[in-house]
């Protein structure tokens, strides 16, 4: 019996949607990312992108624990001279919860070139409403 080489058109995409609502958001990450990169399917490798398509709503009601709210800090710079800045959670929450479960997930990717594409399948809202209802009830 001879292993079959998995192929770029073997490759078959279903789409997720995932609840985050009073989730904690490391354990939910690692499952987001599970799913981005496709190792739950039976033809996984890791030279190809064999994920699935995830969409994730209630970003904003995503748990965090221990003191995380106040203690955990996200770092950004501009680029130019005085650009740089740091919020808590507890700001970027207000500011743009996406942006949450999107670092998140972004850490737990392997950090090759099929990191960005896996990420362009990740899909996350703030709130329960999603532009994506006609893909997910296929």
């Amino acid at each position: 019996m001879i292993t079959q080489a998995t192929k770029a058109q073997d490759i078959k995409r279903a789409w997720h949607l995932i609840d985050v609502k009073d989730k904690t958001l490391g354990r939910v990450s690692s499952e987001i990312a599970q799913l981005l990169m496709g190792k739950s399917k039976a033809y996984f490798v890791r030279n190809l992108d064999c994920g699935d398509y995830v969409v994730v709503v209630n970003a904003k009601t995503v748990k965090a624990t221990g003191r995380k709210e106040e203690q955990k800090k996200y770092y950004r710079h501009s680029g130019y001279p005085g650009g740089f800045k740091v919020e808590s959670l507890k700001e970027l929450r207000v500011r743009k919860p996406e942006d949450i479960i999107v670092h998140a997930v972004k850490g737990m990717l392997p950090d090759n070139r099929l990191k960005d594409r896996m990420l362009t399948r990740l899909f996350v809202f703030a709130g329960e409403e999603h532009t994506y209802q006609d893909k997910l009830r296929q």
